[in-house]
């Protein structure tokens, strides 16, 4: 009885929460790295995205350049396994950087802003019938009923630190550079599967209080991006 009044109120407030017109964000997802030599100028573009109303940017930081002589700073195992797993669901040989995969459909180089550009303007164009998704106060997210992915989805709390961060490299191929930075991701965790039906879920208390969350849907395994609910 308990279950079922929780989930007729997860999806009453989101209801409510929901405009039918809300037009979900772009999800741009950044994999760099301090040490590629090649990932600075890629950073900053990326970066620039964060101004626009309709994208959202998320840098994550691989560690498997570490190697090269410098250890970045923001860089965590999980995210390289993130981008393992994109590689895998979109056919990629391996990974590489400076990549940006577009609401978990499409991948390009950072490098090539012009194909960046178009796969974003191809993902804002393309129609979008997300699962309603409501924050429960400050410790809950609830996600609607909706369309399961063959193979299941998965629900993603991120983290991000929304200012812009210089880091000057000491070692490396990209020593005496200054690396901008901005979107850095720095928590990343998976809150439970999602089944196509209403379910709130837990969020783990923040590390950082200065930091933004935003909740992920998306077919298991670095499947499509179904949609995303960012904290204000």
């Amino acid at each position: 009885m308990r279950k079922a009044a929780l989930s007729l109120l997860c999806l009453t407030l989101a209801a409510l929460a929901w405009p039918a017109s809300a037009k979900p964000l772009t999800v741009v997802e950044l994999f760099t790295s301090q040490g590629c030599s090649s990932c600075g100028a890629a950073n900053g573009f990326v970066a620039a995205l964060a101004d626009r109303p309709d994208v959202l940017p998320l840098t994550f930081s691989v560690d498997y350049w570490d190697y090269l002589g410098w250890d970045d700073t923001f860089a965590k195992p999980e995210f390289a396994a993130r981008q393992r797993a994109y590689a895998k669901a979109l056919g990629l040989r391996e990974v590489y950087t400076p990549q940006v995969v577009i609401d978990g459909r499409a991948q390009a180089p950072a490098v090539r802003s012009d194909a960046v550009d178009k796969l974003v303007t191809e993902a804002a164009r393309r129609p979008h019938d997300p699962p309603e998704m409501v924050f429960l106060g400050e410790d809950r997210v609830a996600v609607g009923s909706g369309k399961m992915p063959r193979g299941g989805a998965e629900v993603w709390l991120v983290r991000y630190d929304p200012r812009e961060q210089d880091v000057e490299v000491k070692k490396g191929e990209n020593r005496g550079k200054t690396i901008v930075h901005r979107n850095v991701v720095r928590e990343l965790v998976k809150l439970g599967p999602w089944a196509g039906r209403s379910k709130a879920y837990r969020l783990p208390p923040a590390q950082d209080e200065s930091l933004r969350a935003v909740v992920i849907l998306q077919g298991a395994k670095g499947g499509r991006i179904l949609g995303s609910l960012s904290a204000k």
